[in-house]
């Protein structure tokens, strides 16, 4: 048994305010929802139908059963969660301000270490990590040991070269200065993974961090020079592009009112795989990872408003883009 997608670092609980367009300190209500990058990317892509597992760690406490509760209604298994005694669950907080297009984060419960932080290389189902179709990582899981040892065995497990047809392993460059000391030390944890990755996904921030400062298309060709497959630059209002030795496609963005758009990132990256298993043209891979985003930046949470293929392919139409051949989704 195989997994289509196995992500692998952090998981939080994500308070969210009820009340919309003001600041923390005059929220009245909030919700509590799933959250985290790699969970939210393993909970997007099990909503498209894809079989999906998480590599994480909790905090032994009552918020770290409920995020084992969330990952069973979602879909995706939750068999490598496990709980860290003596730390708490972390909670992630946040503002949003849909018109000043701000979402400020507040984490809690990640200083000095968080549980997932403390996911260890001997604790690793290397065989599990080595078949999946796809592995996802983030450049935050690095920041700190045990962690950055477990992420560089996951990533060792699946060296280029013993990839089968169909298989990939992306990285999401997701780079967050206050978890860091320095962007040269990001770089240089970045540059002991990034010869195991074919997939790399970041805006020209997080690009900078891996591979230097410049173009998204210079930027993307350092990536290709480093031996990924797929080079994927964020442009922001321009839209997103992708570049391999032989293509280059930009697709442009697909206009929401937007809400929250905390989530726009995972829904893409979990959109993304989606289409990447079912071996789409890269156009229509970043087509529909576009609207997927878009559609979740137009909703309040991020796990829990993760849009289904259906979904995703409805607004495509609407907007007048092609629209993949697919299955339908639950």
């Amino acid at each position: 048994m195989s997994f289509d997608l196995i992500t692998m670092g952090r998981i939080s609980v994500d308070i969210y305010p009820n009340d919309v367009g003001v600041t923390l300190d005059r929220v009245e209500s909030f919700g509590k929802y799933l959250g985290g990058s790699p969970s939210n990317v393993a909970v997007a892509a099990a909503r498209h139908g894809d079989r999906t597992a998480v590599v994480t760690r909790t905090g032994q406490d009552p918020f770290g059963e409920y995020l084992h509760s969330e990952l069973a209604k979602f879909g995706v298994d939750d068999r490598y969660v496990s709980g860290v005694a003596g730390l708490q669950t972390p909670a992630t907080f946040c503002a949003i301000l849909p018109e000043e297009q701000q979402f400020p984060l507040y984490f809690y419960g990640r200083f000095p270490t968080a549980p997932d932080l403390q996911i260890a290389a001997e604790e690793l189902d290397v065989d599990a990590i080595r078949d999946a179709r796809i592995f996802w990582s983030t450049v935050t899981g690095l920041c700190q040991e045990p962690s950055a040892s477990a992420h560089i065995a996951a990533h060792e497990a699946r060296p280029r070269t013993g990839l089968r047809d169909g298989q990939y392993t992306v990285l999401d460059l997701d780079y967050r200065p206050m978890f860091w000391e320095s962007v040269d030390e990001a770089r240089a944890q970045v540059s002991q993974v990034l010869p195991h990755v074919t997939v790399a996904i970041g805006n020209d921030e997080e690009c900078a961090v891996a591979v230097g400062a410049g173009t998204p298309d210079e930027q993307a060709d350092r990536l290709l020079e480093a031996g990924v497959e797929i080079a994927v630059v964020k442009l922001g209002p321009e839209g997103v592009m992708a570049k391999t030795r032989t293509e280059r496609v930009v697709s442009a963005p697909v206009p929401v009112e937007t809400l929250n758009g905390l989530g726009a990132g995972d829904s893409f990256g979990g959109a993304f795989v989606h289409g990447l298993l079912a071996g789409w043209p890269l156009t229509q891979i970043l087509d529909f990872a576009n609207a997927a985003g878009a559609l979740v930046a137009s909703r309040l949470s991020c796990a829990d408003a993760m849009p289904t293929t259906d979904e995703v392919v409805a607004l495509l139409a609407e907007r007048g883009r092609l629209v993949p051949e697919t299955e339908a989704s639950a």
